[in-house]
């Protein structure tokens, strides 16, 4: 993987950037083309009427904590390309385009045909999906789960950490969040009153190290990690666990879990791009540790590989007292999904792994082709062994005619010095009509790259090459 922008090797407390939808990303969503998108210049909040003046509303002090928006500035961008018929090829969000095999699509149908199915269910989810979720862990890794105590469904593993930090998190905890850092780990964190720390995650050893020297002076209460990473798409070394002919843990994670019973916080593994992996890796699992389940959780999803990122269906797996606290949290705020998504879903897990390793393969076609694309007009990123983004060092670019705004000329003509994320981002949209995901989004680690998800079909990803290729060479955009 690229190095980090930072060397930093101490854990640095951040501010938490606010939550973003899709896996912290820009405007948009792919299949869009030039259809109306949400106008993001628009309030969310405090509505006038009648024309009277618009009164200040007394909000929540936690609110204040989360960052201003990172990506407000890609919006626009995105959405006025929109408006104005432009076509934009959107790789900022990590939207899959691709639908559920139609298999579980009917299965929803017919679920959802049922009268008996449109009743409140229980937040915990069906006993058989849970049971169904267990069998995957045991299938993939090994991994065996009680699915009364140690299974809980959530409405995606998003909304499963941020309800498992108000379950765990009191004010001022140290929280562990890994940078570059996904915002909705953060903003998880802040909600709940806790402290995040970001420590350094593109080199896990280094990422171990940086916990280790946190609790010889303050211990963490609970520490998150995240492999495969998003935005970075940093994954453990292969060796142990990384092959489906491999049961056993990771060195990683027994390193991380004998770190956590030695200084007794809590850990929380994100695994959301478990079923996205390429070349023959295969991401492991931190449950096959033996005694993993003493003090750590993890969460998985059905968005990526199962393309059903709309229908909100995801998994906390482990310690029993933590599922349970989340169960408890959650019977506060919900009442669990749609049972006829329940049902397509217990569908999904017991007859499609032949289709999740099938999208797999087609993420892995559309990384080679921008990876190889890219590297032929003269950008060359590394290919991610995993996830479904590629995470790319902003290329030197030549003079421009009109810099993006943020960007400063010489005298010359050329850029002062390497663009900013957030200025090459806006400069790729408003020259190329090409959206990624400005690499600040995810922190300060996260300058001096951006992220680019594989959602687009590979000739869409080709034609993309080419309308990048003339900033990188000084001429105009065919």
């Amino acid at each position: 993987m690229p190095p980090s922008p930072s060397s930093r090797s101490n854990p640095t407390p951040t501010p938490a950037p606010s939550p973003t939808p899709g896996g912290g990303s820009a405007a948009g969503s792919p299949g869009q083309g030039n259809g109306a998108a949400a106008d993001p210049s628009q309030p969310a909040s405090r509505p006038t009427g009648g024309g009277d003046p618009q009164e200040t509303v007394g909000l929540a002090s936690r609110l204040a904590a989360l960052a201003p928006y990172p990506f407000t500035r890609i919006n626009q961008l995105t959405y006025n390309a929109r408006r104005a018929g432009r076509d934009v090829i959107d790789m900022s969000m990590g939207n899959p385009s691709d639908p559920p095999v139609q298999s579980i699509i009917d299965r929803l149908t017919e679920a959802a045909n049922d009268p008996r199915n449109h009743g409140y269910a229980s937040p915990l989810g069906m006993d058989a999906l849970r049971r169904e979720v267990a069998a995957r862990y045991r299938r993939r890794w090994g991994v065996m789960l009680d699915p009364e105590a140690e299974v809980l469904c959530t409405l995606g593993s998003k909304e499963g950490m941020g309800h498992l930090c108000l379950a765990v998190v009191g004010p001022g905890d140290d929280v562990v969040a890994p940078a570059p850092t996904y915002p909705a780990h953060l903003s998880a964190v802040v909600l709940a009153g806790g402290r995040p720390v970001a420590v350094e995650t593109t080199d896990p050893a280094a990422f171990l190290a940086g916990v280790s020297r946190l609790c010889a002076t303050r211990v963490p209460k609970l520490v998150i990690v995240s492999f495969p990473h998003n935005p970075t798409g940093t994954v453990l070394a292969e060796g142990a666990g990384t092959t489906t002919a491999d049961p056993r843990p990771h060195e990683f994670y027994v390193e991380l879990i004998a770190l956590a019973r030695r200084h007794s916080f809590l850990v929380a593994s994100d695994l959301a791009y478990a079923d996205i992996a390429f070349d023959g890796y295969r991401p492991p699992s931190l449950l096959a540790v033996d005694g993993a389940k003493r003090c750590a959780v993890e969460l998985t999803t059905m968005s990526k590989g199962y393309n059903m990122a709309g229908w909100r269906v995801g998994f906390c797996a482990g310690n029993r007292d933590l599922v349970l606290a989340l169960a408890t949290v959650k019977t506060s705020y919900d009442y669990g999904m749609f049972r006829p998504i329940q049902i397509a879903a217990i569908t999904a897990l017991r007859e499609g792994d032949d289709a999740v390793d099938t999208q797999a393969r087609v993420y892995q076609r559309r990384r080679d082709v921008l990876c190889g694309e890219l590297a032929r007009v003269g950008w060359p990123v590394t290919p991610p062994r995993a996830g479904m983004f590629v995470w790319a060092p902003i290329p030197p670019l030549a003079p421009a005619g009109k810099p993006a705004a943020g960007v400063v000329p010489t005298a010359n003509g050329a850029n002062a010095g390497p663009p900013d994320s957030m200025a090459f981002a806006a400069r790729l949209l408003e020259e190329a009509d090409v959206a990624v995901s400005p690499g600040a989004g995810f922190g300060p680690s996260g300058e001096g790259f951006v992220r680019m998800a594989l959602i687009e079909n590979e000739a869409r990803l080709r034609l993309a090459a080419r309308r990048i290729a003339p900033l990188l060479a000084g001429g105009q955009r065919a």
